[in-house]
Parts: structure tokens; sequence; C-alpha cells
């Protein structure tokens, strides 16, 4: 009961701004899963959050770039958003968690534990992306570049899922992370609530191998790797929601051009360790020739097709975990993207509803704070910046604490 009081009031304060935050404890309970519906504490948990990839690489600069880290966590909660999707990866570069095969830097992974405490401390949960499909902050190529730079003969990054050496290389990360002891709280990151759950790699594709085979015994693989270090938490695998060829009728769904890409969305998704489906949906991107009424349109089937998937086939729930407009495309207006954000809103919404929290929330792609100019990709959104976006993404938080209610 006392678990409950503090969940609940926890989340009162940080949507309605009435009192004084009360952040989750370390100690508090586990995001889980029951049937098709996540439960914190026994209760059901429906959201709105966000992503911010950014975190821990700027927790690792300077005291003002660790600054922004605090700043936008606590913006976050105070406007009602209670999950948030980053990266617990570098590998190489500018501020490297891992600058070669199992070699971490201290400073770095104190940037990490820094994150997970701030979210702690401000009630928010954490999805962890464990490495990238693309090359930003390292991803495949570079785990392929180290294999060959150790001798190996390797044909392209898609031998990241196939060789042994850099199968390796990958599950050494995932242990290095899953049993970090946090600098600051003193836990093991296994053992630590406030992360919800683990990515093990972000928006994978392997365009090798159209069947998706290869993508398949590799999730199969990693999947129940992180699940023999790690039981408590929940699991997924990253995936944009590209219907592959288990169910070739679904494929009229995807995008142009995007049924191969090597991923087989319903296949992969029904292995036992992998907990909850993803998608992400950029249909200024995918259909980037079409009307703004073509791409909406495209929007909310593309979520339908999914939930659907999600309960008859599936039987797990699911996160829209990437969605968002670009300034950089032409024919941006704010308009045009609260009209989007609306319908995306609205559809999550209704269809929580309807699948009694199957479909448990949405990821806003991405939320910055002051001063990031630099890192701009068009997406992203200042919460301190008082707009009509901004507006919408409150209103949803509200929506969606008040709906988890009166779901059963």
């Amino acid at each position: 009961m006392a678990n409950k009081f503090l969940t609940i009031l926890a989340c009162i304060c940080g949507v309605l701004n009435l009192l004084p935050a009360i952040a989750y404890t370390t100690d508090g309970p586990f995001v889980k899963i029951q049937g098709t519906q996540f439960t914190l504490d026994g209760y059901p948990f429906l959201f709105n959050g966000f992503n911010s990839y950014w975190l821990m690489h700027m927790a690792a600069g300077p005291e003002q770039d660790r600054n922004k880290v605090a700043n936008v966590l606590s913006e976050a909660a105070g406007n009602g958003l209670t999950v948030c999707r980053t990266w617990a990866f570098a590998d190489g570069g500018d501020r490297a968690l891992q600058s070669s095969p199992g070699v971490y830097d201290e400073h770095v992974f104190q940037a990490l534990d820094y994150v997970i405490s701030e979210a702690n401390n401000h009630g928010i949960r954490l999805i962890l992306s464990l490495v990238n499909n693309f090359d930003d902050f390292g991803g495949r190529a570079q785990y392929v570049k180290w294999a060959r730079d150790a001798g190996t003969v390797l044909d392209s990054k898609d031998d990241f899922y196939k060789n042994e050496l850099v199968k390796q290389y990958y599950e050494n990360h995932i242990k290095s992370v899953l049993t970090r002891i946090n600098s600051i709280t003193q836990m093991a990151y296994r053992d630590d609530p406030t992360i919800m759950a683990w990515e093990l790699i972000n928006e994978p594709r392997c365009e090798s191998d159209p069947s998706g085979r290869i993508l398949h015994a590799w999730v199969q693989e990693m999947a129940a790797y992180t699940k023999s270090i790690d039981e408590k938490h929940l699991l997924e695998v990253g995936m944009e929601g590209f219907y592959g060829n288990s169910i070739p009728e679904k494929q009229r769904y995807n995008p142009p051009g995007y049924s191969q890409v090597g991923t087989d969305y319903i296949r992969t998704n029904l292995i036992k360790e992998i907990d909850f489906a993803t998608i992400h949906a950029y249909p200024d991107l995918w259909l980037s020739s079409q009307s703004e009424e073509s791409q909406n349109e495209f929007a909310l089937q593309w979520i339908k097709s999914h939930l659907d998937a999600a309960r008859k086939i599936l039987q797990k729930p699911l996160i829209f975990t990437e969605f968002g407009k670009s300034r950089k495309y032409p024919g941006f207006t704010e308009a045009n993207r609260d009209i989007f954000l609306k319908t995306i809103y609205d559809t999550i919404y209704n269809l929580a509803r309807s699948s009694n929290g199957c479909l448990a929330g949405g990821l806003i792609w991405q939320i910055f704070s002051e001063g990031m100019d630099s890192y701009s990709d068009g997406y992203e959104i200042v919460l301190t910046q008082a707009s009509s976006t901004i507006n919408i993404i409150i209103k949803q938080a509200h929506a969606m604490f008040e709906l988890a209610n009166t779901v059963n």
C-alpha cells in the first residue's frame, strides 16, 4: 500500500504540479508486464514520454553540459513526462563510453550513473539502448572495425549480426552495462527499478538478408544472453515496425521501399525473451513526396495495424518509441507539426483506452535543453520555450495519467 501511495502521489505531483515532486526511490517497484499491460506496483502503467539520446554524452562533458541533463529531466517531470529513452552506448569517438572492446572510460560511465540517478530523483523511468544500427556514436560499424583491427576478415557491418568475435564484443558490453555498480546509488544497474527496460539495438536492419532470418537469430541469441544476466528488467528489440515475410499481407502497411531492410517485425517480436514490441514512424521522411494528409493517414494506419498485431498475434504490450516532425523538411510549419502530433497522441490515447492499455504510450523524438543548437536534427523541442506544441505534449501527459486510473 505504501508503494502504491508513493507511486500515485509522485505521478500527481509531476503531472499536475500541485505539490513538490516526490521521486521514485531506488528501492521502489519495477515496471512489469501482466498479460498485454504494463504495470507498476500491480497497477496499470500508462504514460507520455520522450527521447533524449544525448543524456550520457552531455553528462560526460563540462559542468554547463551536465546541467542540461538535470534541467531537461526536471522540465520533463514537471510537465508530466514519465518515461525517457536514451543511449547507454558510445562506441569510440568523442566522449566514448567504450573506447575499444571491453575498455571503458570510468568518467563516461559515471556520467551514465548520473543520468540514472537524476532520472530516479525526478521519477522518470528509463529505456536504455545498448548499441546503434547506424554509425552515430559508433554503432555496428565500430564493432566491425574493431574486429577487423584484430585481424578478422569481414565483408560489411552486417557481419555484426553473424561474426562470433563481434558478437562476443557485444555480449561483453551487455554484461558490462547490466552489472555496472552505480557510483552514486551503489546499486547495480540490473537491480535498479529506475530502468524500465533494455533495448538491444536502435532501429536494427540487415539489408544483406531481406528475409530477416539473420537479424532474428541474433535477437534470439542476444535476448537469451541478456535475460541470463538480468531477469528483473523488461527487454525489447528496438524495431521500427517493418513487416517481413512471416505474414506477407502485413507488408502493405510498410512505407514504400522498407519491406527489404532485413527485419521481420512479427516473427522476431515473438521471441519469448522479448517482453514488448516497439514502433517508430517518420512519415515526413518515409513519405516525403506525399501530402500532409496522406502522411498523417499513414501514421494512423501504422499504429492501428501494429496494435492489432500486438494484441492478436504477439500478445504483448506496444510502445510507440519514436515519432516526430522535422522543421528541416520542405513544407514544415508549426501548425502542421501540431496537427501531426495531435493525430498521434489522440490515436495513442483512444487505442490505449480501447485496448485496455496494450498500447501504453508514446515517446516523442526528441526533447532538448536550452543551448543545444549544434545538436539539431529539426525534430527537437525545448520544453521551456512556450508553444502550442508543448501544450499538446502536456495535455497528453495529463490524459494518459487519468486513463491509467480507468483501465482494468
